[in-house]
């Protein structure tokens, strides 16, 4: 399986519509909050982008997917309405992190050079040091805080290894559209350090998975918008023809090992509560790989699957997704 036919497997996200009646009553939610914490890999300082709409509540802490950052996802408005608005109006302090290579986050020297000259950069264990970096700073300003995560597609990776390794520092989990190992044939080429992603390889995703006849979630107009805001977060796609996303590799090369059988953590380790949540169409997170990460999880005080009606893989922005928030909500604010 070659680098392109990942990414059409449906390792990133895109835009939707929703209803703002759907949401809390309550005051207009704070402007989003960027602070650059510090992070040293190998060597190399990559500061990292930490966005935040404040509240008193617990902390939510949401880490993406693939191929795009936090503004065009958790951060994503439609209608007025993000998905970090609707914690904060619940009352949780929302945190959302670019990882390294993506957003506002520092690109890695690696994505100077051609991709081919150094390894994927990313992979899950690389990404969870980030995690574990950004759960530190929000502790350091808020002590005793309680820490949840929420988690897309591949970062379900990296958020369910930093809360292997750091159990205390986070309470509940949610994986969203996880991906999980299946039994598959080993890539036969690694991919280098980074690839490109273009509006071409984003905008069929809205349909990926539907059945035919159902009409696709998003209007062309919105998709129009969101296509342009993710080229827009990369300062050099301009410069390419067609403009187009540098992105690490790392998460294609997880999702590449993970595909061909190999198991790149161990999910019976968890024991924080699991919610596990995903649209009835997302073929990156079946049914079948539902069931195996349930089964997986024997050691979580409390773990679910919940499947919702009417989304893919995209669920999070499309129409959908007020319930996808309401489940999370819910399951964030037991005791």
């Amino acid at each position: 399986m070659n680098r392109r036919d990942l990414l059409q497997a449906g390792l990133a996200l895109g835009a939707c519509s929703f209803a703002t009646a759907a949401l809390p009553k309550s005051q207009p939610a704070q402007a989003l909050q960027t602070t650059m914490i510090p992070w040293l890999h190998a060597g190399e300082p990559l500061p990292l982008a930490l966005h935040r709409q404040p509240a008193q509540g617990d902390a939510v802490l949401y880490v993406h997917g693939a191929t795009f950052p936090c503004a065009l996802s958790v951060g994503w408005r439609m209608h007025g309405v993000s998905w970090l608005d609707d914690l904060q109006r619940a009352g949780f302090d929302a945190w959302a992190l670019d990882f390294a290579g993506y957003g506002a986050s520092a690109r890695p020297l690696a994505f100077a050079h051609a991709s081919g000259d150094a390894p994927p950069f990313g992979r899950h264990a690389v990404a969870a040091e980030q995690i574990a970096v950004a759960l530190r700073h929000i502790r350091k300003l808020r002590p005793g805080v309680t820490v949840h995560l929420i988690a897309h597609s591949w970062g379900t990776l990296p958020a369910q290894q930093v809360a292997i390794d750091h159990p205390r520092e986070v309470a509940r989990l949610v994986l969203f559209g996880p991906v999980v190992p299946r039994s598959g044939s080993a890539h036969a080429n690694p991919p280098g350090a980074w690839s490109l992603v273009d509006e071409a390889a984003q905008r069929p995703r809205q349909r990926t998975g539907l059945p035919d006849g159902v009409a696709t979630p998003v209007d062309e107009a919105e998709i129009d918008r969101w296509c342009a805001a993710y080229l827009a977060s990369d300062p050099s796609a301009a410069t390419r023809a067609p403009p187009s996303v540098k992105v690490p590799n790392g998460p294609a090369a997880d999702i590449a090992a993970l595909w061909a059988g190999q198991s790149l953590l161990d999910s019976a380790e968890l024991t924080q509560p699991v919610l596990i949540v995903r649209g009835e169409w997302d073929h990156v997170s079946t049914d079948e790989d539902a069931r195996r990460l349930f089964d997986s999880l024997q050691a979580s005080a409390d773990k679910r699957d919940v499947k919702i009606s009417g989304g893919n893989h995209w669920l999070h922005l499309q129409p959908r997704r007020s319930a996808l928030w309401a489940q999370t909500r819910s399951f964030l604010m037991e005791r």
